[in-house]
């Protein structure tokens, strides 16, 4: 195997690197303190194709793969895991709709999405079932040529900003098999938000309740067939799943390199604090930690773009250990800065914060150890 990155990756690499240290970084601070949710940076990624980065080209897209995404992902993370976080749950509607839209709906929607002038949001947790995603109540009644759409979704990321939602609902029989998916766009009629949630983190993205009573949806807005939906949940889960332990990699990374700069500057007892063994050896093990991580990360990434049968299993192993690490990582991080990493100014205890939800969305990781479980012993 060759863990290198092609000239094409690297340079792929170093313009999301740039993007993020030129647009993001010096203004993460603030947008997390002033919960801005920044569009017109987001729509500057998207002019450098990170918008679509697996939408095909015959509509705009930028048709790269998955350890591509998971690449820039980390890069963009590395200014602010919150910002990269959204791009992530952006590109995975748009990769759902390119994967299982029909072509005029590909046409329609997405090169809409692609420029960002229509954001899009993800929404498949309800109130009464997260981690058990095939319980889901909101419920789609066909009705002519249309579906109406009722029920309530929980904890979706730009909910009220976005224009575009990719919606699951029951079309039939309890369980994953009656479930279909719908898009459904913001100015139709009975589609409402909720307010925007206080969080611990990712303030600058907002988190809102989306509402839908008596939303009518025009058949031709079902992605797949009846009863796919489920299916196609859990396949945009696996590369979503991917992009979230890179946003996770890039905030820690970024987190450890800040840590690196102090300890050999911050002075204690006669000497540079980086002189002292124990933190040479806890730098080591953050170093060492970070490697792994984006080793691995890596693996799953290229297993999902061969079509590996072990993919889903793998995903979720990256997803669990990648978020796992990554966190303790930037929280070593703080620790190393002392009293002054808990304070604002130097950035890394909104880093911890953002990166905790990462062990609870795209699947908790309690669920993400469900799933390796039933891939080596069976489904009972």
């Amino acid at each position: 195997m060759d863990f290198r990155l092609s000239e094409e990756q690297e340079a792929i690499r170093q313009m999301a690197l740039d993007f993020a240290r030129d647009e993001i970084a010096p203004h993460a601070i603030d947008w997390d303190q002033q919960k801005h949710f920044p569009v017109d940076t987001l729509r500057g990624a998207a002019a450098l194709g990170m918008a679509g980065i697996y939408v095909r080209d015959d509509v705009g897209g930028t048709g790269l793969t998955r350890l591509d995404a998971a690449i820039i992902i980390e890069a963009l993370a590395t200014g602010c895991p919150a910002v990269a976080s959204f791009m992530s749950i952006h590109n995975m509607c748009a990769g759902m709709i390119d994967r299982y839209g029909t072509d005029e709906q590909r046409q329609r929607l997405l090169p809409k999405l692609l420029t960002m002038d229509v954001l899009a949001s993800y929404c498949l947790t309800e109130p009464g079932s997260g981690s058990d995603a095939a319980a889901l109540k909101t419920k789609a009644v066909k009705e002519g040529d249309s579906y109406v759409l009722t029920g309530q979704k929980q904890f979706i990321s730009g909910a009220g900003e976005s224009g575009l939602y990719v919606i699951m609902a029951r079309t039939g029989e309890d369980g994953p098999k009656g479930i279909s998916t719908f898009i459904v766009e913001k100015d139709a009629p009975g589609l409402t938000f909720g307010a925007n949630e206080k969080k611990m983190g990712w303030h600058v993205q907002p988190t809102r309740a989306v509402m839908l009573d008596g939303v009518r949806v025009p058949a031709e807005n079902r992605l797949g067939g009846e009863g796919d939906g489920f299916k196609i949940a859990m396949g945009g889960l696996d590369g979503g799943r991917l992009n979230i332990a890179a946003a996770s990699l890039g905030g820690a990374q970024s987190a450890f390199e800040r840590a690196l700069a102090y300890v050999q500057e911050r002075r204690a007892f006669g000497k540079a604090i980086g002189e002292f063994q124990a933190l040479q050896f806890r730098l080591a093990d953050m170093a060492t930690d970070l490697e792994i991580a984006r080793t691995f990360l890596w693996r799953a990434a290229s297993a999902l773009d061969a079509g590996d049968p072990e993919a889903t299993k793998l995903c979720a192993m990256a997803k669990r250990f990648v978020t796992d690490r990554c966190f303790a990582v930037a929280n070593d991080a703080l620790q190393l800065h002392g009293g002054y990493g808990y304070l604002a100014d130097y950035g890394v205890e909104k880093i911890v914060r953002d990166l905790r939800v990462h062990q609870i969305l795209e699947g908790t990781n309690e669920i993400m150890r469900l799933i390796v479980a039933r891939s080596l012993i069976g489904r009972k």
